[in-house]
């Protein structure tokens, strides 16, 4: 594997990072020198495999890769790659090269084909205009590039993979719903977005479709004019226009109320919105997020959401990982939060100690970020000490961690647990435990004998056994 230094290439952004997949080994490293002495980071990988493990845990802007590998095929990774990272561009090398090839590989997404043997500056240009491509018409400056994502903590693959879609997105209006289970950050997401797209510097009005009761959601949205119904004493700009200019996130929107899904169309179809009481429509200029940990697809086959709405808001989907799904970020995470807290609390604190942080890393976290900025916060509040120490955060999780042992040990469990309920099940009786187990009696015996265990104890009522 190999990693390069160089000046970015012109009119890129700057140390591009391309992912390159090739099995011969000299071509692997002259390629890699060409593309280093442009000016790209190169990462190498000989095998599919190899290929996979990094894009598992790094983040690329273009992969290039040959056709025929040792354990598989170039357009077999471009297909697992299209699943993963559908952001991703890749270019195909091939010395079998042939028509039917490349129509099939264009045709299938790929950005680009090339035939060996070729001149290194098609090479070049190929990977040129394929980053060109990928590349958001507008591309702001690099420092505007960084700022649009920084309150997005993360190291993940995935994660990254995720931000570049978002960033794709951004430059354009397309309505974006963000999908996720609760805690996972669709809000924080969806600022990004509008941070990254044209409309930064107008409006970002948030609205939470499920936590207003349906009487005051549709005045709340669509505003109301002054004696439009008892109690309205003033005209109130509802939030839609509010959001004039900017983006509308609306969160959760699986939960909002089958009338006003039917009024949000009609805002979405005329770009105008008529508040409650009003007799003239207003036009309003604005980009819709949506974002739901329901399950939409089932909400329309049952009939609870539209799907004349549904088309409109899911021009593009993007899907957040839950926190299990992302545990390298886990650590940097909690140490980001717990500077944080720490200066609310006013206590100083250094961080984790080494084994609190394995208990946060493997525990399962179904409140997703929001539980471990909880939990962050518990053990801030309650630490006496600089380093929070392990027994704080279990204090904090409130559940018993998983335990990560050696292969021989959770092995030596898992047999001693199954030899017990084996007995359990046929009554300390050998003969039956051993036949069920496939096992003769003698080998039955010695393995009970390895584990200090007594078929006498499963008799009758004889007395529990410790597990």
């Amino acid at each position: 594997m190999t990693q390069a230094t160089g000046q970015p290439a012109p009119g890129l952004a700057p140390r591009a990072r391309l992912l390159l997949v090739d099995d011969d080994a000299d071509l692997l490293r002259l390629l890699a020198m060409r593309l280093q002495a442009s000016g790209y980071q190169v990462i190498t990988a000989d095998s599919v495999q190899a290929a996979r493990t990094r894009l598992g845990v790094e983040r690329f802007d273009l992969v290039v890769s040959d056709v025929r590998l040792p354990d598989g095929d170039g357009l077999a990774l471009f297909d697992d790659i299209r699943r993963q990272h559908p952001a991703l561009p890749v270019i195909l090398l091939t010395a079998h090269g042939s028509i039917p090839d490349a129509v099939e590989a264009t045709s299938r997404g790929v950005a680009g084909y090339l035939t060996k043997p070729f001149d290194s500056q098609a090479l070049l240009q190929g990977v040129r205009q394929a980053l060109q491509h990928a590349a958001p018409a507008t591309t702001p400056s690099s420092a505007a590039s960084a700022a649009w994502r920084a309150g997005i903590i993360s190291r993940s693959s995935r994660m990254h993979a995720l931000l570049d879609e978002a960033g794709l997105v951004a430059a354009s209006d397309a309505s974006v719903l963000i999908r996720g289970d609760s805690g996972t950050g669709k809000e924080l997401l969806a600022r990004a977005i509008h941070l990254a797209s044209p409309r930064a510097a107008a409006p970002f009005i948030a609205i939470n479709c499920g936590a207003i009761p349906e009487p005051l959601l549709e005045s709340e949205l669509f505003g109301h004019v002054r004696g439009a119904f008892t109690g309205a004493t003033a005209t109130h700009t509802g939030l839609i226009q509010a959001a004039h200019g900017g983006t509308l996130f609306l969160d959760e929107i699986g939960d909002m109320p089958a009338a006003l899904q039917v009024k949000l169309l009609r805002v979405l179809q005329e770009r105008a919105v008529r508040p409650v009481g009003a007799t003239q429509a207003q036009a309003v200029d604005l980009r819709i997020v949506s974002a739901t940990h329901r399950d939409l697809d089932a909400a329309l086959a049952e009939g609870q959401f539209r799907e004349d709405l549904y088309y409109r808001i899911n021009v593009v989907s993007l899907e957040l990982p839950t926190l299990a799904e992302r545990r390298e970020d886990i650590p940097l995470l909690a140490e980001h939060f717990l500077r944080g807290l720490a200066q609310k609390y006013g206590k100083r604190l250094t961080g984790f100690a080494a084994d609190a942080l394995e208990v946060l890393a493997v525990a399962p976290w179904p409140g997703n970020v929001r539980q471990l900025h909880n939990v962050v916060e518990q053990v801030c509040a309650l630490a006496t000490t600089p380093l929070i120490p392990r027994a704080l955060v279990e204090r904090a999780l409130r559940v018993k961690p998983f335990e990560a042992l050696g292969y021989a040990e959770a092995k030596r469990r898992f047999e001693r647990n199954y030899l017990i309920q084996l007995l359990k099940l046929t009554a300390g009786n050998v003969s039956d435990a051993a036949r069920l187990a496939e096992r003769n009696r003698t080998e039955f015996y010695r393995l009970l004998q390895r584990h200090g265990l007594t078929p006498d104890l499963f008799r009758g009522d004889g007395p529990d056994v410790e597990q």
